[in-house]
């Protein structure tokens, strides 16, 4: 049996009935995920130097501004179940907004919260149908240094390494083929990113008869 990081209950895995829901629409988004201390925001700000549209973590953007506004980061993550189902919230929202048609980088995606929920404890099938609302263009998770924690961070190794095999693991699940991002410096990174990227207009990809837009 499989235990969260803190041993505390067994992980609850994905319902295979739900994993057999269709994606209702294609997109030409890219995910950069990874556990803590993986380098993904350096990299989503280098593909932004470089002109592509991108979306920052919500996780952090939410904990920094919550601090500004005086909280504490252990005020805002002393209640874990509050904290996960407001970054979901607020993922879904921002993604709902995005043209499917547009390429854009995002600094994690609505399916990193079932990794989440996972680790703390909460049951990630209540949010796994919304996974298949947009099917991303592909998945890059980044491998990851030792944590260093910040002012917005409050995971551990531990956490990370639960982190790091659980992302890959639900993004395989949803169908996705992940791509491993291997430790290098920042601009090699980059290179590795957009070398891979070169020939997706030219691939056929798995449900290119998904509509590109929204239903009304």
């Amino acid at each position: 049996m499989t235990y969260n990081n803190n041993q505390r209950s067994p992980v609850i895995e994905l319902a295979p009935e739900l994993l057999s829901i269709p994606f209702r629409v294609q997109t030409d988004w890219h995910v950069i995920t990874g556990a803590p201390c993986s380098g993904k925001t350096t990299l989503i700000k280098l593909l932004a130097e470089k002109g592509f549209q991108i979306i920052p973590e919500v996780g952090r953007m939410y904990v920094e501004s919550e601090i500004a506004r005086g909280r504490t980061l252990y005020e805002i993550r002393a209640d874990t179940f509050v904290f996960n189902n407001i970054v979901k919230d607020m993922q879904l929202e921002i993604e709902h907004g995005l043209q499917p048609a547009n390429i854009c980088f995002l600094d994690r995606a609505f399916p990193d919260s079932l990794a989440y929920f996972q680790l703390a404890g909460m049951n990630p099938n209540v949010i796994l149908p919304e996974c298949f609302r947009h099917r991303y263009a592909s998945v890059f998770v980044l491998d990851r240094f030792p944590v260093q924690k910040d002012a917005a961070r409050s995971e551990d190794d531990i956490s990370a390494d639960f982190l790091d095999q659980w992302l890959t693991r639900d993004y395989n699940a949803l169908g996705y083929t992940v791509v491993r991002v291997p430790v290098l410096p920042p601009e090699e990174r980059l290179m590795f990113i957009i070398e891979r990227l070169s020939g997706y207009k030219t691939r056929k990809q798995p449900d290119d008869d998904l509509p590109c837009s929204s239903p009304g």
